[in-house]
C-alpha cells in the first residue's frame, strides 16, 4: 500500500495542494528530493510555489537513489568545499526528518568500509589517516571486531573503518514525505507538466538534475533492490567497498550499488552490471545469495566536473539547484534552506555559497 501512495502522489497533484492559474511567485522546474526540498522552504518562508515536472514527481535519480547520508565515508581530499557542505548539511537531518515524519525511514545506523586484502588494508588505513586529520570519527576495526558488529560479513574480511555518524535514509520515503509536506504549504504541484517557455513566475529555479545542460552530465549508477523473505538480521550498518556498497532498510530490505558509468542518457539494466554488483558483494557479505530480488534499476546523476553542485543564480537570472551527482540526498535540507533564502533577499550560506554556477564560467575564460 506504502508503494501506491508514493505512486498516486508522483502522478497526481496532491490532494489540497494549490491548483489556482495565477503566476507564481516561485516556479521549480524538476519535482524530484531536491525540487520538493526548495520548494517546501520556500512555501514555509510564505511564497507561492509550484514544482513542474515532465514526469512524475520524484521518479527520476531519487526514487534510484540509496540514500547513503555519509559524508564522512565519502570524504575526499581535493573536495573540501564538498566536505563542508556535506557535513553542514548531515547535521540539518535529524530535525529535517522529524519535521518530515519520516521515522524509520531515517536510520542513524552507520557505516562500516570493509577490506578484503593486504592491499586494501593499506588504503583503508591511508583512508583512517585523512579522515583524523580533518577531525572526522572513525574507529579503525580489526577483521574479527568488524564481524562482531555486522556477523552477516565473511570470514575473509581483513579490517574496517568504523563510521559512526554516517546515516540513511529510504528515499522513496522521503519523496511521499515531501509530497506530502509541500501539500500541507500549499505549493502547487504539476506533475507530468512541462512549464511554459519561460515559466510565468517571478523568480524560476532549475531542479532537473542531470536533464539542466552543461555544465551538468548524466552518470548511470545501476542498483539492485533485495529483499530478505526472513526478515531484517543480515545487516545492520551500512557496508561499504570500493567496488560496492548495501544500504539496508531495517525492514529486511536491502539496496545494493552502484555502478558509475558514463552513458549518457541511457538508463537500461545490463546482465553485466547486475553481476558485477552480486560477485563483488557476495564475497563479502555470502548471506546475499539468499535474498529475493525485488527491482532491478539505472538512474543517471547528475555529474559537474568538480563534482560539486551548482547552486546560486545564473546570468540570465534563473536560479540552478542541481548538478549534486552522489549526494543529492545528502545536500537536500542544506540546497533547499540555501536556495529558499536566496530567493528571500538573504545571502547564500557559505558551505552553499561555495558551489556558485559562474565558478565554471571563470573556469572556461581564465
Amino acid at each position: 500500500m506504502a508503494a501506491d501512495r508514493q505512486n498516486l502522489h508522483r502522478t497526481m497533484p496532491a490532494k489540497g495542494a494549490t491548483t489556482s492559474t495565477a503566476a507564481p511567485d516561485v516556479a521549480v522546474i524538476g519535482g524530484g528530493v531536491i525540487g520538493l526540498s526548495v520548494a517546501w522552504s520556500a512555501a514555509r518562508r510564505g511564497m507561492a510555489v509550484t514544482v513542474f515536472d515532465r514526469g512524475a514527481l520524484g521518479d527520476g535519480a531519487s526514487r534510484v537513489a540509496a540514500g547513503m547520508l555519509a559524508p564522512v565515508s565519502e570524504a575526499d581530499a581535493g573536495e573540501p568545499a564538498l566536505l563542508r557542505a556535506g557535513l553542514a548539511s548531515a547535521a540539518l537531518w535529524p530535525s529535517f526528518a522529524e519535521e518530515l515524519g519520516l521515522g524509520g525511514a531515517y536510520r542513524r545506523c552507520g557505516t562500516l568500509v570493509v577490506a578484503r586484502d593486504s592491499d586494501e588494508l593499506g588504503a583503508l588505513d591511508r583512508e583512517r589517516a585523512l579522515r583524523e586529520d580533518l577531525g572526522l570519527p572513525v574507529v579503525r576495526l580489526r577483521g574479527s571486531e568488524a564481524r562482531r558488529l555486522e556477523p552477516g560479513l565473511a570470514p575473509g574480511v581483513r579490517g574496517a573503518l568504523h563510521v559512526p555518524d554516517d546515516h540513511a535514509v529510504d528515499p522513496r520515503a522521503l519523496i511521499e514525505a515531501l509530497v506530502l509536506a509541500c501539500e500541507r504549504a500549499g505549493v502547487a504541484l504539476r506533475p507530468n507538466e512541462e512549464a511554459a517557455e519561460p515559466p510565468l513566475a517571478g523568480r524560476v529555479v532549475l531542479a532537473t538534475g542531470a536533464w539542466a545542460g552543461a555544465p551538468v552530465r548524466p552518470v548511470k549508477g545501476q542498483i539492485l533492490e533485495l529483499r530478505d523473505p526472513d526478515g531484517p538480521g543480515l545487516l545492520e550498518r551500512v557496508i561499504r567497498h570500493e567496488r560496492f556498497y548495501v544500504v539496508p532498510r531495517g525492514d529486511g530490505r536491502y539496496v545494493l550499488g552502484a555502478t558509475v558509468e558514463e552513458r549518457g542518457f541511457d538508463t537500461t539494466v545490463t546482465a553485466g552490471g547486475v553481476r558485477e554488483l552480486l560477485q563483488e558483494a557476495q564475497l563479502l557479505i555470502p548471506g546475499l545469495d539468499e535474498l529475493v530480488i525485488e527491482e532491478a534499476a539505472a538512474g543517471l546523476r547528475p555529474g559537474t566536473p568538480d563534482n560539486g553542485p551548482l547552486l546560486g543564480e545564473r546570468e540570465d537570472g534563473v536560479i540552478l539547484a542541481t548538478g549534486h551527482h552522489r549526494n543529492g540526498i545528502l545536500l537536500a535540507p542544506l540546497t533547499g534552506e540555501a536556495i529558499a533564502g536566496l530567493l528571500a533577499g538573504e545571502p547564500m550560506p557559505d558551505e552553499a555559497a561555495a558551489f556558485a554556477p559562474a565558478r565554471f564560467a571563470e573556469v572556461a575564460a581564465s
